[in-house]
């Protein structure tokens, strides 16, 4: 999808397991390896605490008549590949879907979201 310097968004591509999906929008990833919070006391700031997170995909796909949402369901050890228009390649490795994944028929959209334990992104 690279190819001209200025363009940063737009268009982007996702598959799963190298089976190619209609992508609607609303794609989303997070690669982030650990939540902080903070720790506060009556006399201040103490410091933080740190948790390991999942890495997550999500993305609006389009109702394609060779999908089914039992198929989305039924994933698990997947791995995702999105390439963005700003020329980057978001990878998910050993995915596997949460939430629910419900049809709206009035445009054909399904909400998918894949969590793992490793989300990571390359530059062009």
């Amino acid at each position: 999808m690279a190819g001209n310097p200025n363009r940063l968004a737009g268009t982007a591509s996702i598959t799963v397991d190298g089976t190619n999906y209609l992508l609607v929008g609303d794609f989303e990833y997070n690669p982030s390896s650990v939540t902080r919070e903070t720790l506060s006391g009556q006399d201040g700031v103490h410091g933080f605490s740190e948790k390991k997170r999942p890495g997550s995909i999500s993305a609006s796909l389009r109702d394609a008549g060779n999908l089914t949402v039992a198929d989305l369901n039924a994933m698990d050890n997947v791995t995702v590949v999105a390439q963005l228009a700003n020329g980057k390649t978001i990878i998910g490795r050993n995915m596997w879907t949460v939430e629910d994944q419900t049809v709206k028929s009035t445009d054909a959209t399904i909400e998918v979201k894949w969590e793992g334990p490793q989300v990571s992104e390359t530059t062009s």
